[in-house]
């Protein structure tokens, strides 16, 4: 199903408003690839919103981490202040400047997704500017609450629940933060080209690891036995964040179920494949098969189906 039809499932109408959400749409599909397989699971009218959220949180994500070239930091600081303004107009029932603001706008007001969750989201960016690495498991939790946990808070009334949404709401924070420790634990080099280490130090140090070992095994893409135990020690607390969230996917709406089950199993798989190769995520980027993604996601739209023909 194409983008129109999407669109039109969800009763978006004028041409502008569209255009802002193909444009959310196409940034989901393009970096998002996970994500996206997914959400094409969810029913046709409730994935725009999606690619909404998914979409804003992209565009303002690669402000930070994809300046370009010859941006300083406080040209970066003042693009995100711009994004701040023109959301905080948008929220209150303005007219927004940027399509991404737009379309993230008109989904908070169909969906009543709490102001908070999005500043929240931009405090964790505007982190990302001066911070570059985190004492402890604490400090890590309290800018991932911003980064991942509110993403998960901010889908949930698209998806629905068929339990009273506070008590999904912890289960939804769990699964965006088990996603964020899983593209931390993938991406470690990249982030490590940045300047940044989203792992908790006193963890690393636990294991004889410092910031100049992760650079030299950055350099020689060689891993170091003691990277190995520290990372094999982090996989075990993503897996237990995993848990933590997993009870949230049967108090899902039965449409939606179906896609963050299928989320989950792929984005869980990354962990499968980063300890098959040992830790070592120096020499490339772990991801699951295509073969796997089309064996998670072919059953999963059956019973995404299924739960659509039976919904009364």
């Amino acid at each position: 199903m194409g983008t129109a039809a999407e669109l039109d499932a969800a009763g978006i109408t004028g041409a502008a408003l569209r255009r802002d959400y193909a444009r959310s749409r196409a940034l989901h599909a393009r970096h998002g690839r996970t994500y996206y397989l997914a959400t094409r699971i969810l029913p046709a009218g409730r994935r725009p919103a999606v690619h909404a959220l998914y979409g804003f949180a992209r565009w303002v994500d690669d402000m930070v981490d994809e300046p370009e070239p010859g941006q300083t930091t406080e040209h970066t600081a003042a693009l995100l202040e711009n994004v701040e303004q023109d959301l905080d107009a948008a929220l209150s029932g303005g007219q927004a400047q940027a399509p991404p603001v737009r379309a993230l706008a008109d989904t908070a007001r169909r969906y009543s997704i709490p102001a908070e969750y999005f500043a929240a989201f931009m405090r964790s960016m505007r982190a990302d500017l001066t911070v570059t690495g985190y004492a402890d498991y604490g400090e890590l939790s309290d800018y991932m609450y911003g980064s991942a946990a509110v993403i998960g808070l901010q889908v949930l009334p698209v998806l629905g629940t068929v339990v009273p949404r506070s008590e999904a709401e912890p289960h939804a924070a769990a699964l965006g933060t088990a996603f964020q420790l899983t593209n931390f634990l993938r991406d470690l080099a990249d982030d490590l080209d940045r300047g940044r280490v989203y792992l908790p130090a006193d963890v690393l140090a636990h294991h004889g690891v410092d910031r100049e070992l992760l650079l030299r095994c950055r350099r020689t893409r060689v891993q170091d036995a003691r990277v190995r135990r520290a990372l094999a020690d982090l996989v075990a607390l993503n897996r237990a964040v995993y848990r933590e969230a997993e009870p949230g996917c049967a108090m899902l709406s039965a449409v939606a179920r179906p896609c963050v089950e299928t989320a989950l199993r792929l984005y869980r798989g990354i962990l499968d494949e980063i300890e098959e190769a040992e830790y070592d995520v120096w020499s490339r980027r772990h991801r699951v098969a295509r073969s796997y993604r089309v064996c998670t996601a072919v059953p999963a739209l059956g019973r995404a189906l299924m739960a659509r023909a039976f919904r009364t």
